[in-house]
């Protein structure tokens, strides 16, 4: 029965993506030739409230759907990693013309081809898991 929830808001979140043009090539294409504001806006958005909501679960103590508390561990701070894999994420993203939250977004919509890049998704995310602590961290 808790699992409803995580369909009920995954839907409610691909239709706020699909309706907003989050998950359109077009958009996409534009951001990437700074040709529109449209996607900064969406990502800048997303980044305050993100800031906004966890400084809130910090200082009120929240507890998760099952009662524990919260924790949130504090980030490595490390240049080298965050520039690797945010130039990675971003030549892929490039690529397919979708990060990884439209990808979904984008197979309910319709387009079948996504499909390609979900499993090329999945295939980098368990090769990484292989190599994981092989990379140097």
């Amino acid at each position: 029965m808790k699992n409803l929830i995580y369909i009920f808001l995954g839907t409610c979140f691909g239709i706020v993506m699909y309706k907003s043009e989050a998950a359109s090539w077009f958009r996409i294409y534009e951001m990437f030739n700074f040709q529109s504001f449209h996607m900064y806006g969406i990502i800048g958005s997303a980044l305050g409230l993100g800031i906004i909501i966890m400084q809130w679960i910090k200082r009120s103590r929240l507890k998760d759907i099952t009662g524990e508390d919260i924790h949130l561990q504090d980030k490595s701070k490390s240049i080298t990693r965050y520039l690797v894999g945010g130039i990675l994420f971003g030549l892929g993203w490039a690529l397919a013309g979708a990060c990884p939250g439209p990808l979904f977004v984008l197979l309910g919509a319709g387009y079948l081809p996504i499909l390609i890049v979900i499993l090329g998704a999945l295939l980098g995310t368990w090769l990484y898991g292989l190599l994981k602590d092989k990379l140097p961290h």
